[in-house]
Order: structure tokens, then sequence, then C-alpha cells
């Protein structure tokens, strides 16, 4: 069988994620536009959305919600981690937390690893991987991170 990082993603099933494979994909820029925009649509806070007003808050300056944070993330999963075709569905996401302040500027990357990978006890053509997810900023430093769940399709 081969190599979870020599299997392309369009061909990927449950049977390729194994503990411990995973990968880093990115960088994405996070402009102060999209940062602003994001939080118009979604998460309306001044420290999101006012750069005057941000500049005297809690960070000294606008940055990313949280939330924008995970959608970049999700983005690049579905670019490059989970095959959109055997990906069934998410039953959930633990752990989640937003270590370090996301600012206009800066490039992120998300590093996924497989953590657990097991067939489904009652339906036989799925399995569920457990994956630890790590947002990291240009220096490295995690910014988000989170452990979800996704059922995927098995092989014929």
């Amino acid at each position: 069988m081969p190599s979870f990082d020599e299997t392309p993603l369009r061909d990927r099933h449950f049977d390729d994620y194994r503990p411990g494979d995973g990968g880093t994909y990115g960088p994405v820029e996070v402009t102060e536009s999209a940062i602003v925009g994001f939080a118009a649509d979604f998460d309306p806070h001044t420290m999101h959305l006012d750069p005057l007003g941000a500049a005297d808050g809690p960070f000294g300056g606008l940055i990313a919600s949280g939330w924008h944070t995970t959608a970049v993330m999700m983005r690049l999963m579905v670019d490059n981690f989970l095959n959109e075709r055997t990906s069934l569905a998410s039953p959930g996401v633990d752990e989640l937390r937003w270590h370090l302040p996301v600012r206009p500027g800066d490039l992120l990357r998300a590093r996924f690893t497989v953590l657990e990978a097991r067939p489904s006890r009652t339906k036989p053509d799925r399995g569920i991987v457990r994956t630890r997810i790590e947002m990291l900023n240009q220096r490295d430093e995690v910014v988000m991170s989170q452990v979800m769940m996704n059922l995927i399709r098995r092989r014929a």
C-alpha cells in the first residue's frame, strides 16, 4: 500500500490515514481586508473590524477572529488533506484553542497529524480519523490548535 504522501488527494480513502501521517500546507497570507471582511460578515467585534478602534483594545491592533483562522484551516484541509469525495462528515472537534492573535500580514500554515484511525463499529464502509491540527504563523508559533474527527469512506 502506498504511503499517505504517495497517495494523491483525489484517491485518498480511510485506508490511507495512519497514525503519524500528515503534512504541513500553506502559507496563506491573512490581509487586513480579509480580516475586516470576515468580521463584517461573521464576527463584528471592534478588535476584528476597526483598525483604529482596535488600537485601543486589549491586543493593541487589529486581529483576525478565531473563526477566521479556523476557516483558513478548513480551506487548507479541503485542498490538501481530506478527499472531498470520501470525506463523509465530521462528528465534531475537541480541544479547539486560539493561542495567539493573528494579525494583518501573518502567513498561516496548517499542520495535520493523524492521531488515530479506526474502522467504524457500526458502518463497515467507513472509518473514523482523529487528527491534531495546528495553525502556525511565519515564526512557527502555534496560533490555533484542535483535534478533529472525520468520517471517511473506506475502499470498496
